[in-house]
């Protein structure tokens, strides 16, 4: 089961109100409607509100929340209406309804923007990546982290900046990097401690505990989750007390010690109740049913999965509702069940391919031929029974035909089982042969353009063809040598494999060809096999797209403290000929002097700036989205001296679109 004790930390910006008094000025509906619409009224609403979100009482707090929203608007305050959206947004995250408490992060951190409030920026982008974290959607969460350590790099709030150093810790956790999961979690630690932030503190013991419980240091893991649970009571925060009693039980669990698993698991059930935390009810519902299973009480256990699950599929958990269907299909079959301990194995495995992004058609196969077998097994049974049955009521009454019936039905049996089973094997060999040609497809289609794979499959050859206009793009990794000496070969290779990975996402979103990598060098065009009027401007777009890469890579290298490069990138654009060349790893390539001047401007270029001839800035120097700096005339190695320009995007084509980087690639 994927434990949910995670690292999701949110931020609530409390406003200075004049501390109205929740219990004596909002006990009633009609106290509410006739307080007076002002910012210090509202003020006193939010942190009203807040008490009653953090004592459970979930549907008071958002009347609370909403009226201060409805203040705020009248009046246009901006950074109150961002308070507001912040406010509520936790509420529904806390309800489980995360559609809706993503809906209101985001107006919460476009309503931060407006206000210029960069701080609310940072925290609203860290609570969207912690929704989308507990929603198993790694890269996504990944990608918000990065855009708050960006921010925090400006403003340096040392309390945002712990926290989504913990966040990203958690990522490592989930993907069994523990190393670094605690080299992340150390880090967030030590802010916390200064800053003196209980909350903080708490949130950081919890998820070091779970560390340790991974890495099997039990003693370690067991001191570190109380210590998070003492602090949690302490000051009173429900919340973290459930998710330290969920990893309290897990850990006993873990060890075997089903009876102490199961009362911290009770406990978790009952605090979380109180405070109506459905996510928090799904799972310890789950790991209940699971707990009873094992101990023999399958009434029971099959009441706690069936709840856990409705819960999952009223949240769209997709681990949640897979570890319920995992536990009733163990449940169901331990009961004999085995049609409905079939079913929740079929949902649990559909789930499992959900949550995973890669699954082999090896693995899907042997799954489909088991399910088969299972059922043709039950078929079999149920057949060979009632046909005993009606044996010997046949031998009752016709006895002197009994020796033609069993030989009859004998016949029968041994011709359905052998078409029965030709008929499978058949069925078997054309999904292998449909997979393994659909793989031979696809990976002719990652080497060629689908044109020129269509042409090389009809005729066994190419023709070379000249293009009047393509542009080339080349990059270069700055000091490769030097940078590459201070990494393990495994890693120098990781490293580039991250880069044109995204190269290649990039290059498929703007429509240009990639034609090959060289060492640290990489290679595209613009405008080939099939000539497009976008291509020179789409070629730039991407170029520029690649350098924003390589900065945010090398943030994220920088804060992971691991070497980082940095990146040339030129651009030229001319006629050339395409083609293959040979019959053994053929690939698809150009040649003529548009590409050897492609290379030397690319050369020539500058890091993190995208580097273009002259002939090109003179195609594209009326496009809106761009702006130019020139560079003057340069000498370039065999051409002599050539004028450069730096083409950047122009500040119309920011505001229209804003920066945010693809990371799912990474």
């Amino acid at each position: 089961m994927k434990i949910l004790f995670t690292y999701l930390l949110f931020f609530l910006f409390l406003v200075n109100g004049t501390g109205l008094d929740a219990q004596s000025k909002m006990s009633s509906k009609h106290a509410l409607e006739n307080i007076p619409e002002n910012k210090q009224t509202a003020d006193s609403l939010l942190n009203a509100g807040e008490k009653h979100q953090n004592a459970g009482k979930f549907l008071e707090a958002m009347a609370l929340f909403e009226k201060s929203l409805k203040i705020y608007q009248k009046s246009n305050n901006q950074k109150g209406i961002g308070d507001s959206y912040n406010k509520i947004a936790t509420n529904y995250y806390y309800q489980g309804d995360y559609l809706k408490a993503l809906s209101y992060f985001t107006k919460c951190k476009k309503t931060y923007e407006k206000a210029n409030f960069h701080k609310g920026v940072a925290a609203a982008l860290n609570n969207m990546g912690a929704v989308y974290y507990y929603l198993g959607n790694y890269p996504k969460a990944l990608d918000f982290y990065s855009q708050v350590i960006k921010i925090q790099k400006k403003i340096g709030d040392k309390k945002v900046i712990a926290a989504a150093t913990q966040n990203i810790g958690g990522i490592y956790v989930d993907i069994r990097d523990y190393t670094n999961a605690m080299v992340y979690s150390q880090k967030a630690n030590a802010i916390y401690r200064e800053l003196k932030d209980s909350i903080g503190i708490s949130h950081n013991l919890n998820g070091a505990g779970k560390i340790y419980m991974m890495q099997k240091e039990y003693a370690k893991a067991y001191d570190y989750f109380n210590q998070a649970l003492a602090i949690a009571n302490k000051i009173d925060d429900k919340q973290k007390t459930i998710e330290v009693l969920y990893n309290l039980g897990e850990l006993f669990n873990t060890q075997g010690d089903l009876t102490k698993s199961l009362s911290y698991y009770n406990l978790c059930l009952a605090s979380s109740q109180k405070i109506n935390s459905l996510q928090y009810i799904g799972i310890t519902q789950v790991a209940i049913g699971n707990i009873l299973n094992k101990l023999g009480n399958t009434d029971k256990a099959l009441k706690k999965c069936k709840t856990g699950l409705d819960i999952a599929e009223s949240l769209g958990a997709l681990s949640v509702k897979k570890d319920a269907c995992k536990c009733l299909y163990e449940t169901y079959k331990a009961r004999g069940s085995n049609n409905l301990a079939l079913n929740y194995y079929e949902k649990s495995n559909d789930y499992k391919d959900s949550l995973q992004s890669e699954e082999t058609s090896n693995k899907i196969l042997n799954m489909e031929f088991q399910k088969a077998m299972l059922i043709d097994s039950i078929a079999y049974v149920t057949k060979v029974h009632k046909i005993d049955l009606k044996h010997k009521e046949e031998v009752q009454k016709k006895e002197k035909q009994r020796n033609l019936i069993i030989i009859s039905l004998g016949f029968i049996i041994l011709i359905t089982i052998a078409l029965w089973n030709r008929l499978n094997y058949v069925r078997r060999s054309r999904k292998a042969l449909t997979i393994e040609k659909d793989r031979s497809e696809k990976l002719l289609l990652n080497i060629l353009p689908e044109e020129i794979a269509e042409e090389l499959k009809e005729k066994g050859f190419v023709n070379a063809r000249d293009f009047n206009l393509v542009s080339i793009l080349f990059t270069d990794f700055k000091s490769f040598t030097q940078t590459a000496e201070k990494m393990t070969p495994q890693n120098l290779v990781e490293e580039i494999n991250v880069c044109f990975k995204a190269f290649d996402f990039i290059s498929d979103k703007y429509n240009i060809e990639k034609i090959k990598t060289i060492g640290d060098s990489y290679m595209a065009a613009g405008g080939i096999p099939n000539p497009d009027k976008n291509s020179l401007k789409n070629i730039v777009s991407a170029a520029l797209e690649m350098q924003e890469f390589m900065i945010q890579r090398k943030i994220i290298n920088i804060a992971a403290d691991v070497p980082a490069f940095e990146m040339r990138l030129g651009i030229h654009a001319g006629p050339i000929v395409a083609g293959i060349v040979g019959v053994k790893k053929f690939q698809y390539d150009v040649w003529g002097d548009t590409v050897n001047t492609a290379s030397r401007i690319e050369s020539n270029g500058m890091v993190e700036k995208v580097n273009i001839s002259e002939s090109l800035y003179n195609l594209i120097k009326d496009e809106k989205c761009f702006v130019f700096e020139y560079r003057g005339k340069i000498y370039a190695k065999g051409k002599g001296e050539i004028k450069m320009y730096f083409v950047e995007k122009s500040a119309v084509s920011l505001v229209n679109t804003p920066i945010v980087l693809d990371h799912s690639y990474i």
